[in-house]
């Protein structure tokens, strides 16, 4: 079929033949790899082993013939029955090593054709027995031997028994020991018991970032029951959902919230003012009857339909991931952890477990100080940190701070959460060129991380073969399988993108409550038969829904997605999630998510929506309805307004031909109002630019307008730059308007009795600003798309 079609385009091209003319070709620019007219050639030519004529006989040995540009050629000479098969490359764009990889791959493939003739393309092989091999066994060679017997808080034990005076846990001016610690938790741990705690009872956490967080987890722990760990910053709805769906038995939490969190008929245990009723119980150690086989937590992640969905993750899962991150790390016991990330996701438990399971210290950093670049550093240069697990987009943020090298760790760095790139990695480098740096990667569904990638002192280990945009994913932790497959779930090529496919000992119970989403995320494991005899017939796979590739040296690089599924600012967001809630708005027909990247490392998730004709919503209005039900990392930066949806041929949103947010004021509640002073003026340039604006007016909310935390970090940075003063972070949350922050920045000029000399300066300063808003748009419009 495949030979037909291609024959009859041959032949309708050849009508046209005498027709075609060169000078329409566009003429090669210098970079001829973009510009090339038949990048890729096929040559196919049909010689009889011998010429003859009169008394001369010969053969042609070899030939050669290239007249035009082009990045690859396939070159096939059919000579009775032998076909000579070249390939010629352009050595400018690769190596030989790719070409010899897909010499072999086209062999395979050549072989399968010639076995199975009537075969589909889909269904031949591109793959040989010694690829098929190393993809399958070989790069899946992870197994190793640690004690499966214990659980988690048994090991803290272990150490609070062997260290009680060590300090475990530290958050600003408080701290506990080990022994302080083992103490309170196992107090709760007897008093939960006696409210029916026990394996296999979710137990919702909800408190404050404090010492209660750990108190509440390793009390809960040792009360053999599971914690579902809850961020009070949530919508109380979303909070709501999430306690009903995963059935908690009861609630800790703290006075102040519990009573927007109380539910009928379920126990609610405040931390603070429960206390002295808690404390009377024996602060000995307890037993549960749990097993690494039983539940240690149940964390949410956005959901496609709509509804977050509950990740049940046991003891044995952690455990493996405690010992194999471990492993790579390669800390010294008592080292100093620190996390910054939001309790209610797994990406601080890089940092929780391996502190408490090795009589580390773990520094929990409270949110003003993890959005306070100068605030995190003086922390860091007071207690000096071993290893931090942290987003690379917050990071990045960070580090546009002066002094940004005192947060960087001592030891470790392990970025995790999205996509790294290389000019990161470079920057770290250069301020902490001993600083052994990460890349980290795991859904919620496989516990934590199943990938690491060691960078390379040099920041240049990117494969020559096949050059990486971002930091690779690197190789599977130990008891990890992983798998590169196509549609047909058959394994991909080296080089070749398909989806991952992810097995091990890391592999979760599935989605609480939810076989039917566990069915269709996690199936039977198709390649045991391939496998060591001692493989399990009830092994799964998790399908993860990213599209990767391998390099030839065995790590993984991230692509991309095969679905709507995105990671934001280290989140991940269903975004389907936000089109359901928008589209609960009474005066919402339609609504499409989509994130964009319009300027390189800056993602934003922006919303579209058809209204009802009658009744057209504001800005505000569409935002403070999706404040109500999702978490602020989830909420659009913009909602843009069409009166149709864009579709595709067959009728599906053409999520391409979204258009672009025109950089206007959008419509708020508050009326345009424009700057009437030199500290306005200065401050609307510089929301301008965070915010990609062509105008802000002096009473839009900073929130509103697509602002979040990390661009926050940026505006601190630039307040001090240009106005030379020290603004909290805290504040430009209290005052998130220009109006407000103008009359706060020049109240504190006043003090220092320098505001009513300085409107010379301050036109400087907003000329200075303005300089280099238009030399970066300048950068941005020469910058190849």
């Amino acid at each position: 079929e495949v030979l037909r079609q291609t024959s009859e385009s041959k032949d309708e091209a050849l009508k046209w033949q005498e027709s075609f003319d060169w000078d329409q070709v566009t003429e090669p620019s210098e970079n001829t790899s973009d510009s090339l007219f038949f990048p890729i050639c096929f040559e196919f030519d049909e010689q009889p082993a011998k010429y003859s004529t009169a008394d001369i006989s010969f053969s042609i040995n070899k030939q050669y013939v290239c007249f035009d540009q082009f990045k690859l050629k396939l070159v096939c000479i059919r000579q009775s029955d032998s076909l000579m098969v070249e390939f010629h490359y352009d050595s400018n764009l690769f190596q030989v090593e790719s070409i010899e990889l897909l010499s072999k791959q086209f062999q395979a493939l050549l072989e399968s054709f010639i076995k199975k003739p009537e075969a589909t393309i889909g269904e031949l092989d591109i793959l040989g027995d010694r690829d098929r091999h190393q993809l399958l066994i070989e790069f899946n060679n992870t197994q190793t031997d640690y004690p499966k017997h214990r659980c988690i808080h048994q090991l803290f034990e272990d150490w609070a028994a062997q260290t009680p005076a060590q300090t475990a846990v530290v958050f600003e001016d408080q701290q506990f020991t080990y022994a302080q610690l083992n103490t309170r938790a196992n107090q709760l741990a007897r008093h939960l018991q006696t409210l029916g705690v026990g394996p296999e009872t979710v137990v919702a956490l909800c408190v404050d970032r404090s010492l209660d967080m750990f108190v509440g987890l390793l009390g809960v722990l040792k009360a053999g029951g599971a914690y579902l760990p809850l961020d009070p910053l949530l919508p109380i709805e979303r909070l709501t959902f999430m306690f009903q769906d995963a059935k908690a038995s009861m609630i800790l939490t703290q006075r102040h919230l519990a009573e927007g969190l109380s539910q009928p008929l379920t126990s609610t245990v405040c931390l603070d003012t429960d206390w002295e009723v808690i404390s009377q119980h024996s602060a000995e150690n307890l037993s549960s009857g749990v097993t690494p086989e039983n539940l240690v937590y149940v964390i949410y992640t956005s959901g496609s339909t709509g509804k977050p969905k509950g990740v049940a993750v046991e003891h044995r899962q952690l455990l493996n991931y405690l010992h194999s991150i471990l492993e790579k790390l390669a800390l010294p016991f008592g080292a100093s952890f620190a996390t910054v990330s939001t309790f209610a996701a797994d990406l601080g438990n890089t940092a929780i477990f391996p502190a408490f399971c090795t009589g580390g210290c773990l520094h929990l950093i409270s949110q003003e100080r993890a959005t306070n670049p100068e605030a995190l550093a003086d922390y860091c240069h007071r207690h000096p940190i071993s290893c931090l697990k942290i987003v690379p987009s917050h990071l990045a943020a960070l580090l546009t701070a002066p002094q940004a090298e005192q947060i960087l760790p001592r030891q470790c760095l392990v970025l995790g959460g999205e996509a790294v790139r290389w000019e990161l990695i470079a920057q770290v480098q250069e301020r902490s060129p001993g600083c052994r740096v990460f890349n980290h990667y795991g859904p919620t569904e496989t516990t934590v991380g199943v990938l690491t990638h060691a960078v390379e002192v040099s920041g240049n280990d990117v494969n020559p073969t096949f050059g990486t945009q971002t930091v690779p994913l690197g190789r599977p932790l130990a008891n990890t399988q992983l798998y590169v497959l196509d549609q047909q779930m058959r394994p991909v090529p080296i080089g070749v993108p398909g989806e991952l496919y992810i097995g091990g000992d890391g592999l979760t119970r599935g989605y609480l409550n939810r076989s039917d989403l566990t069915a269709e995320r996690f199936i039977p494991n198709p390649f045991l038969a391939e496998r060591s005899p001692a493989s399990e017939a009830g092994e799964r796979l998790y399908k993860t829904g990213d599209r990767v590739r391998y390099l030839p040296n065995g790590n993984l690089e991230f692509l991309g997605r095969v679905d709507n599924q995105v990671k934001v600012r280290g989140f991940r967001i269903e975004l389907e999630e936000i089109e359901a809630n928008l589209s609960q708005h009474p005066s919402v027909q339609q609504a499409v998510a989509t994130v964009r990247e319009d300027t390189p490392g800056s993602k934003q998730v922006v919303a579209y929506a058809v209204p009802e004709r009658s009744r057209i919503p504001s800005l505000s209005d569409l935002q403070g309805f999706l404040h109500q039900r999702l978490p602020d990392y989830m909420l659009p930066s913009t909602v843009v307004l069409l009166k149709t949806l864009p579709l595709t041929s067959n009728g599906k949103v053409d999520r391409g031909a979204l258009p672009a947010p025109d950089g206007l004021r959008p419509e708020l509640q508050a009326a345009y109002v424009a700057p009437s002073n030199e500290i306005e003026r200065t401050l609307a340039i510089i929301w301008q630019e965070a915010l990609h604006l062509e105008k802000v007016g002096i009473h839009d909310n900073f929130f509103e307008l697509g602002g979040h935390s990390l661009l926050i970090i940026q505006l601190h940075s630039r307040l001090q730059e240009v106005f030379n003063q020290s603004v909290p972070v805290s504040d430009l949350f209290q005052y998130p308007t220009i109006s407000s922050l103008a009359k706060y920045l020049k109240h504190g000029q006043r003090e220092q009795s320098s505001f009513e000399q300085s409107s010379k300066r301050a036109e400087m300063r907003r000329n200075l600003v303005t300089q280099q808003l238009q030399s970066r748009k300048m950068q941005q419009a020469r910058r190849p798309h």
